[in-house]
């Protein structure tokens, strides 16, 4: 029957629309089930496309060279050159978002520290969370899976020990390449947190935010959303009877002129 001119009948869309420019992909991991598995994975998203697959890091190094990805996937352990080993080459060139099963603290601190932009450890995210993570790096984003997070926390506390901290600037936040040159590393103890009423996620937060992190970075950082991030500056800042992140940081470092490590 012919259209009712009074009601149209809406175009029905056959395919989906894909975005104009795909973020373009390097996949490198040594086994090759997990390379075939990421590849068909991101290659199922309409703005994903893999350029290249690599099974260590010359291959990685030589397929981002050629094809001058958007981000570069890579693992840590692998033959020949390792993923460590290969991030010096890759940074200059793509972003990189290491993707591994290794979650060993040190080896996330000098991933981070050799210019990675976001570490994800197997099994701590879903699909749908990688394909995000890979869009968002292509964006400068940075993503941290649990187990990541804790040990860009724990590089902050433990540098804490014997680093006079200082407060930075908020307009000038630490880069997570930076980490290798922390000098505010911050991180409070139970009883500092006490002190100000913080729960143990607050007083995680409150760290992140004295280091210099965006709310964006918290979010990565914490694997919360920016709402959530937000809502919980909120209650610090009320406990911190603080107006500004850098009052806040000031009181939670020790260096507000009358804090005297204390709420005020």
């Amino acid at each position: 029957m012919p259209d009712d001119p009074q009601h149209p009948t809406p175009p029905i869309a056959l395919f989906p629309t894909a975005p104009a420019t795909p973020v373009r992909t390097v996949v490198a991991d040594d086994n090759p089930v997990v390379r075939a598995g990421l590849t068909a994975l991101l290659s199922g998203r309409a703005d994903i496309t893999v350029v290249a697959e690599a099974a260590d890091g010359r291959e990685a190094y030589e397929a981002t060279n050629r094809h001058r990805p958007d981000v570069v996937l890579l693992d840590v352990r692998m033959p020949g050159m390792d993923g460590i080993s290969a991030l010096p080459y890759l940074v200059p060139i793509a972003p990189v978002l290491m993707l591994t099963y290794s979650g060993e603290p040190e080896t996330v601190q000098e991933a981070l520290r050799r210019g990675a932009d976001g570490y994800l450890v197997h099994g701590e995210f879903t699909a749908d969370q990688l394909a995000a993570a890979v869009r968002d790096t292509a964006r400068g984003r940075t993503h941290l899976t649990p187990t990541a997070a804790g040990a860009l926390l724990t590089h902050l506390r433990d540098a804490n020990a014997h680093v006079n901290p200082h407060v930075p600037s908020p307009a000038h936040p630490i880069p997570l390449k930076g980490l290798s040159q922390l000098q505010p590393s911050v991180g409070q103890s139970s009883s500092d947190r006490s002190r100000f009423q913080l729960s143990a996620r607050e007083a995680e937060i409150m760290d992140l935010i004295a280091s210099g992190m965006t709310n964006q970075q918290i979010a990565a950082a914490c694997f919360i959303s920016e709402k959530t991030v937000k809502n919980h500056i909120n209650r610090i800042f009320a406990k911190l009877h603080s107006t500004s992140r850098s009052e806040a940081a000031a009181k939670w470092l020790g260096t507000a002129p009358s804090s005297g490590r204390g709420v005020g």
